[in-house]
C-alpha cells in the first residue's frame, strides 16, 4: 500500500471518528444540567411543588408561587445549566412585584428523568404552560427565556403566544453561537439548532430583549439581530458591564425594573 494512500487513509478514518464522536456527544457539550434540587421551603418559603406530565409521558417538577390578585404568572424557561435552584432569586425578585411565578426543570435537569433535547425542551415547555393555565385559571402569562431558554420561549409562543414575552441574553441560533466558540466547524453538524432569527419574526406578542454589554457567552451583537427581527411592540435594554452569568444580568433591579415596566405599563 503507498504510503500516501496510507496517509490518506488514516486522516480519512481520524475525521470519521472526530466528527462521529461529535455527532454523538454533542448534547454532553450544549446542555449542563445539575440535580440536587432542595426542598423548596428551604429555598423560597411559601412556594409550592409543581408536578406535571409531558406529552411523551415523564413527569417534570417546579416550584410555584400563586401570584397577587389580578397580576400575570411569569413561566421562566431557564438557561443550559443548573437547575431551578439557581433562579431562585429571580423567581423571588418577580414575586415582590406581585406576579406568579413558575420555575421548572426540563427533562434531564434538577431530579427529572429522561435527556434533553430541542423537541424534548419543547414538549417540556409545553406542559409546564398548560399546567399553569390549569392552575392560575384567568391569569394572564408571560415568558421569560434566558438564553438558551429564550429560543424555548420562543417557539413556545409561536404555539401558544403569551401576553409578553422577555428574552433574556437571546442568540441568534445554536449554530451561529457555536461557530463563535467551537475549535471545529460544528454548523452542519448540530443535531439541535433552535433558530430563534428564523422565528421571532413571526411572533404576535410584545417582546422584551434584555441583553448585556460585556456578554462573553452571547455577544450582544446576536440579541440586538433578535430584537430588530422582531415585531413591534418591542424593547430593548442594555445592563451596562454585565456579562452572561452575572447578578445584574441574571435577577437584578435594573431587570426586575424593566420586566415590571413593560407588562404592567
Amino acid at each position: 500500500m503507498p504510503i500516501m494512500f496510507r496517509l490518506l487513509l488514516g486522516l480519512t478514518v481520524t475525521l470519521v471518528v472526530l466528527v462521529g464522536g461529535l455527532w454523538l456527544l454533542q448534547r454532553r457539550l450544549i446542555y449542563f444540567p445539575t440535580g440536587n434540587v432542595p426542598p423548596v421551603e428551604d429555598i423560597l418559603p411559601g412556594w409550592e411543588d409543581a408536578t406535571f406530565e409531558t406529552s411523551d409521558g415523564l413527569e417534570l417538577s417546579g416550584w410555584f408561587m400563586a401570584p397577587f390578585e389580578e397580576a400575570p404568572v411569569v413561566v421562566v424557561f431557564t438557561g443550559n445549566a443548573g437547575n431551578r435552584s439557581d433562579r431562585a432569586s429571580l423567581g423571588r425578585n418577580l414575586v415582590k412585584e406581585g406576579f406568579g411565578v413558575l420555575l421548572f426543570d426540563y427533562r434531564g435537569y434538577g431530579e427529572n428523568p429522561g435527556h434533553p433535547s430541542d423537541t424534548g425542551l419543547a414538549r417540556d415547555g409545553r406542559a409546564a404552560v398548560e399546567w399553569t393555565r390549569q392552575r392560575a385559571p384567568g391569569h394572564a402569562l408571560v415568558y421569560f427565556g434566558e438564553s438558551l431558554g429564550a429560543a424555548v420561549a420562543i417557539e413556545m409562543a409561536l404555539a401558544q403566544p403569551p401576553a409578553a414575552l422577555v428574552l433574556r441574553s437571546p442568540f441568534s441560533s445554536l449554530a451561529d453561537l457555536a461557530a463563535l466558540h467551537s475549535p471545529v466547524p460544528v454548523r452542519g453538524l448540530l443535531r439541535d439548532n433552535y433558530p430563534s432569527l428564523d422565528r421571532v419574526g413571526r411572533l404576535t406578542t410584545s417582546i422584551l430583549v434584555i441583553a448585556g454589554d460585556s456578554d462573553s457567552v452571547v455577544p450582544i451583537d446576536q440579541s440586538r439581530a433578535i430584537y430588530e427581527a422582531a415585531p413591534f411592540p418591542k424593547e430593548l435594554v442594555i445592563i451596562a458591564g454585565a456579562d452572561h452569568n452575572d447578578v445584574p444580568l441574571v435577577s437584578g433591579e435594573q431587570v426586575i425594573a424593566a420586566v415590571t415596566r413593560f407588562v404592567f405599563g
